[in-house]
């Protein structure tokens, strides 16, 4: 069976960013990278709430963006996912400000997702605040996904038997 990835934001958006500094560009191919050749490993997931983030504002390819993941599994969003994410709030793992953040997360954890997959290092794959979201979710009885920037996903794990 297929681990499962929740496709956060900031992923189709970094497969389109225009922005050419050294980091962007890089994050940029590591997501095309993994986009191109690894993500048919896994069973890809995500929430309206991405086409809705990609949908504000203008920025370029944003139709691109939107488009990128329009053939993926869509998790509905239930009441509960509301209450997890003011639990986040409330618990001081994700600022108010950062709601998409807490959002991303709770559906991720709620529907027992393997890997949320971002590129926001900040509130997201922070090492630093992973022991906090998993007690946090221990405390609701949600399991807690790997979380994880699309260079770290350079495998196929229907191979290696994890």
């Amino acid at each position: 069976m297929k681990k499962t990835v929740y496709i956060e934001t900031s992923v189709p958006s970094f497969y389109y960013e225009t922005r050419t500094d050294v980091k962007t560009i890089a994050w940029q191919n590591l997501t095309k990278l993994w986009w191109k050749q690894y993500r048919q490993y896994y069973q890809l997931v995500c929430s309206d709430l991405v086409c809705v983030e990609l949908q504000e504002g203008k920025h370029p390819n944003q139709k691109r963006k939107i488009s990128l993941i329009k053939d993926i599994e869509y998790l509905d969003h239930l009441p509960i996912i509301d209450d997890i994410v003011m639990t986040y709030i409330k618990n001081k793992l994700l600022p108010n400000e950062a709601g998409g953040d807490a959002y991303h997360l709770a559906y991720a954890s709620y529907y027992s997702i393997d890997f949320l997959l971002t590129w926001n290092c900040n509130h997201l794959a922070n090492p630093n605040k992973f022991k906090h979201m998993s007690v946090i979710n221990a405390g609701m009885h949600l399991e807690t996904p790997i979380l994880s920037a699309p260079g770290q996903l350079l495998t196929n794990y229907t191979e290696s038997g994890i």
